[in-house]
Order: C-alpha cells, then sequence, then structure tokens
C-alpha cells in the first residue's frame, strides 16, 4: 500500500537580523536537549532561536501532549519494537503492504490485481478488483479494507495529521473500517487504516492505541510501523517513533517515503547527519521527488553546508514551483551563501505563494536588515508579529532590530 508521509517539508528561520552576521554562519540546529517545536498547532519551541521547525503531516508535539524528547529509560509503548530481522521476501501473487494473501485462489487473484492498480494510483481499476472481491466473498475483511483504502485516496484530502478533523466523508470512512475492526478484531491491516484514518481527523491517541494493536498483529508490515511512528510523534514521543520509521525502512528499504520519515525522526531529535544519511538515500531513490530535495536541502542547511544544500533546494523549487515552503527555504540558503539580493526576491515570491507563511516574513526581515534597510525589515517582522504575536523568534528580531538602530544612532521614525 502507500506509504505514509510524514513531511511536507522541513522550514529554516534566520533568526539574527544584524548586518554584522557573517553570510556564511550556521542555522540554527535542532539540539537534541531542545524541544521541536509544534505542528499544526499553536504551540512553538522556546526562546528566541528554537531549531529549524519540521513540517509534516504529523507534529512535534500535539496539543496538549508533553513536548521534547523521550527521557533516557523512559517506557517504550506496550508493543515492543521487533528485533530489526531482514524483511521476508515478497511472495508469489502478493504486493508489499497488500491485502492479498498469496493463497492463489479466485478472491486472492482479485485482490492481488486490486493491490497493484492501488500502488500504481490506478484507483477505479482498484476499486473493480476489490468490488469483485467483495462479492466473492462478502464477509471477508479484505475487500472491504481495499475499499476504503481507495476511497480515502479518492477523496483528496491530504493524508496529514490533523489535516481534515471535520471532514464527514473521513468521518464516515473511520466509522466504516471500525465496523470491519469491531467484526474482525485480529485484522491487522483493518487496524492500519483506521489508524491512519484518526490521524487525519486528529485523534492522535486514540490512532495510537489502534496502531500500536496494528503492530502487534502486523509485525512485519512497515506501514504499520510507519503509521504508528506518525501517533507517536503526534503524541509528543519522538524516540519511540524513530524506532518505528527505522523498522519500517529495514522492512521497506527501497521506499524513499520510508526514509524521508527515518530522516525527519532523526532531525527532530536533533541527529542532522543521519537525517541527511536517510535523506540522501531517499534523493538517490526518488530523484525527482520535490520533497525528498527539499529535505535534503534543508538537513545539510542545519548541517552548515549551504553549498551542497542549494542545488537540492533548487531542483525542488523547480520540480514544486509553487510550495511557498521551497522558496523559502531556498531563500535561507542563499542568504547563508550572501547573496542577500536574490535572497530577498525569493523570499518575496514565497509570500506572493504564501503570505501567511510567517517564517518567509522572518527571513525576509533578516535579509532586509543584513541591507541596511531597517524600516522595511520591521514592516516584515511586524507581518509576522500579526500572524502569531507569540512566536519568541519575531520579539527577538524586533528587539536585536531595535538595538541595531541605537548603535547606528537611527531612532525608530
Amino acid at each position: 500500500m502507500k506509504a505514509w508521509r510524514v513531511l511536507l517539508g522541513l522550514l529554516v528561520v534566520f533568526t539574527a537580523c544584524g548586518p554584522e552576521r557573517p553570510a556564511d554562519s550556521p542555522p540554527p540546529s535542532a539540539a537534541a536537549s531542545a524541544p521541536p517545536p509544534g505542528l499544526y498547532s499553536d504551540m512553538h519551541a522556546p526562546g528566541p532561536t528554537p531549531p529549524p521547525a519540521p513540517l509534516g503531516s504529523a507534529p512535534a508535539c500535539a496539543p496538549g501532549a508533553p513536548c521534547g524528547p523521550a527521557p533516557s529509560g523512559s517506557a517504550l509503548p506496550s508493543s515492543p519494537p521487533p528485533a530489526p530481522t531482514p524483511p521476508e521476501p515478497p511472495r508469489p501473487g502478493k504486493v508489499p503492504g497488500g491485502l492479498s494473501r498469496g493463497t492463489g485462489d479466485a478472491l486472492d487473484a482479485a485482490l492481488f490485481e486490486g493491490d497493484k492498480a492501488y500502488a500504481a494510483d490506478q484507483l477505479a481499476v482498484a476499486e473493480q478488483h476489490y468490488a469483485k472481491a467483495k462479492k466473492l466473498a462478502p464477509k471477508d475483511p479484505a475487500p472491504e479494507v481495499g475499499l476504503v483504502r481507495v476511497a480515502l485516496a479518492k477523496s483528496g484530502v491530504a493524508t496529514d495529521y490533523a489535516a481534515a478533523p471535520k471532514d464527514k466523508k473521513i468521518a464516515a470512512l473511520e466509522k466504516r473500517v471500525g465496523a470491519v475492526t469491531q467484526a474482525h478484531a485480529s485484522y491487522g491491516p483493518a487496524r492500519v487504516e483506521r489508524g491512519r484514518l484518526l490521524l487525519i481527523l486528529g485523534q492522535a491517541d486514540k490512532a495510537l492505541a489502534e496502531l500500536e494493536k496494528a503492530v502487534t498483529l502486523e509485525p512485519g508490515d512497515p506501514e504499520s510501523h510507519s503509521a504508528l511512528g506518525v501517533a507517536l510523534l503526534a503524541t509528543g514521543k519522538a524516540e519511540q517513533a524513530l524506532v518505528r520509521f527505522r523498522r519500517a525502512a529495514e522492512l521497506d528499504r527501497d521506499n524513499p517515503a520510508r526514509l524521508a520519515n527515518l530522516g525527519t525522526a532523526h532531525m527532530m531529535r536533533g541527529q542532522v547527519e543521519e537525517a541527511v544519511k536517510a535523506y540522501e538515500r531517499a534523493v538517490a531513490l526518488a530523484p525527482n521527488d520535490a520533497r525528498a530535495r527539499g529535505d535534503l536541502g534543508t538537513a545539510l542547511l542545519a548541517a552548515n553546508r549551504a553549498d551542497q544544500a542549494l542545488p537540492h533546494l533548487e531542483q525542488a523549487v523547480k520540480l514544486a514551483p509553487d510550495r511557498a515552503t521551497f522558496l523559502s527555504n531556498l531563500g535561507y540558503a542563499q542568504q547563508q551563501r550572501g547573496k542577500l539580493d536574490q535572497a530577498i526576491a525569493t523570499y518575496k515570491l514565497a509570500l506572493k505563494k504564501d503570505d501567511k507563511l510567517g517564517s518567509a516574513w522572518i527571513n525576509l526581515g533578516t535579509a532586509l536588515a543584513q541591507k541596511g534597510q531597517l524600516d522595511e525589515a520591521e514592516a516584515a517582522f511586524k507581518k509576522a508579529q500579526a500572524l502569531d504575536p507569540s512566536d519568541p523568534r519575531v520579539k527577538a528580531n524586533l528587539d536585536e532590530l531595535a538595538e541595531l538602530r541605537k548603535s547606528k544612532g537611527r531612532p525608530k521614525p
């Protein structure tokens, strides 16, 4: 089945605004001791220089959840991670993560054809085969799960954490697959699918419980581990999520989405070099994946390797020119290399795509300040402040801007 993708892209923020800062100074890195900022919530890392903010389908800390790395010796989830044994080779007539069982009978043949079509994004064909399988075995849970998977893919709803908390279609699908789990409590794929739907609805605790059961029932399914990793991130358990993403990548070694998720978890733990390695492999497997390129570029920025980051970020923008976060990160890399005019133009383009991207306003302000355009810089910071008055980065930059004015004898107009 399709891999759950945690990451929508990493976002970096230039936090110092004074022009005296060297162009090649390192970006803020995700220190292991610092709690990662909240995603799809109002939470932010404390202090004026938080680490780069990962944007993805699961937040670093869900509202109300404990934030930051798990303390050493903390208990892992109730279902312990399996030993890292090599994955079994796929059996004939079975797609990894699919619903067919490899038995070769008529029902299984229909499921296999549905799985192949679903993996190839041929949703209408997949729906036909799963419907055929349901006619052959109305009480078998597999065809119904297949039809739910197709319905979710056809809905157009983003498979991000809390992407559609009030969506009636998603709620109906969750109820539908919930009926399958009630009738077939030991059928793991139904547990996985219900957990995914609960994540989209933003119900992290319920998803976590469902997906822990799924991993117990389907220890060899990479998607069960991957989805559980998302749920763990959504409940503030980044260290435990890393275990699951690592296992998913072991089970599905040539899937770039698994590697991207693993890289994200490493970034959230402050393990930047490990993240770079995971993203590099993802890019090698999917060189035209804009997200993989953007993630690798941003991780390289966090490793203070802006010269290596630039071509990946440029390629990400080329592949997805409407993604404001990719543009903002490219501008940051340009700024790191001292190309201020180019960076300012890139930030402005990002804000044309999304004028509510607060970090792009902050980055634009710092670049303008470095150019000595202090009034314009202040206006950019004020835009970011209006979007999120609680963001400590804005206050830090405005305070530094005030000090810069004093040092230059230029009072606020």
